[in-house]
């Protein structure tokens, strides 16, 4: 794995690469409370399939940088992905994966630029009509509490106590039995700065925003609502603390003809992490249809 910055110009991009060059490219986004460690799994398998893997610090995560404009839309990381496939030679044999917020962005980018992408996979995190649908059950709000703190300004100071024990404990609650230590140390690292980490909370406080009025960004508002064109896969651990399982179902009404769905046994939230053998082998197989 390599390392390399990618200046954006709302942000610098951070980004780790595997495999040739040459070949086809697949884009990797992590989510929150996470970072491009989660997938040291998951990068060489795809390198072995012949896969030129980025993998970019997402913006706000150190150590990329935070937006110059304070924007953390969905519309401006859909862009920086798509920015990210022109810079380094994407072509219409790119893939894109997404976890958690990745998946929440691999949406409206594969819906504003469906001609990039050949095929995706999204983990943890269904189309947005389905998440939309879940906010209005008991059950889902009582496990988005975090969403709705994360509101507050108090917010920097809880999560910032103890070392980010907050951070800890999110994994703990949605990967139950999950050894996290690892990743958790990342994410400390990743969100140390109160500016990385006031940009973290920061996806949650656009969600109740609009979309800023970025010429660059009229593409993806003009596209947000469809549904993608792109073929993908996804997935969702049948442990998931965060996002429940029930709230996955009916994905297939939502994407694009030739998607396809599979529930993890014995996998939570962090499904790659837990258990990478069967995700690797669920996307080897959709990819190479």
């Amino acid at each position: 794995m390599t390392t390399a910055p990618v200046d954006l110009g709302d942000v610098t991009l951070s980004y780790t690469s595997a495999g040739d060059p040459s070949g086809p490219l697949a884009v990797l986004l992590h989510g929150f409370p996470d970072t491009n460690h989660t997938f040291r799994y998951l990068a060489p398998y795809l390198a072995g399939l012949g896969y030129h893997v980025v993998a970019p610090a997402m913006r706000g995560y150190a150590p990329s940088t935070v937006s110059a404009t304070d924007d953390y839309s969905m519309a401006a990381v859909a862009h920086d992905v798509n920015q990210l496939h022109e810079r380094l030679g994407g072509t219409s044999e790119a893939v894109l994966i997404g976890h958690d917020w990745g998946a929440a962005a691999s949406y409206p980018t594969l819906s504003a630029a469906p001609e990039r992408w050949r095929k995706a996979v999204t983990m943890s995190v269904p189309p947005m009509p389905l998440m939309m649908q879940a906010f209005t059950t008991y059950d889902q709000l009582r496990l988005s509490w975090y969403m709705f703190f994360f509101q507050s300004p108090l917010a920097e100071i809880v999560v910032s106590l103890n070392d980010l024990d907050f951070i800890d404990r999110l994994w703990a609650d949605w990967s139950p039995g999950y050894e996290r230590a690892e990743d958790v140390a990342h994410v400390r690292a990743a969100l140390a700065d109160p500016a990385n980490l006031t940009a973290a909370l920061s996806y949650y406080r656009a969600m109740f925003k609009p979309i800023p009025d970025r010429p660059e960004l009229e593409y993806i508002k003009a596209t947000i609502s469809h549904t993608p064109a792109t073929p993908l896969l996804y997935l969702h651990g049948e442990n998931d603390g965060c996002i429940a399982p029930s709230v996955a179902e009916g994905t297939l009404q939502h994407v694009a003809a030739g998607s396809e769905m599979a529930i993890i046994e014995g996998a939570g939230h962090f499904l790659h992490l837990e258990q990478p053998d069967e995700v690797h082998h669920l996307i080897g197989e959709f990819f190479g249809r």
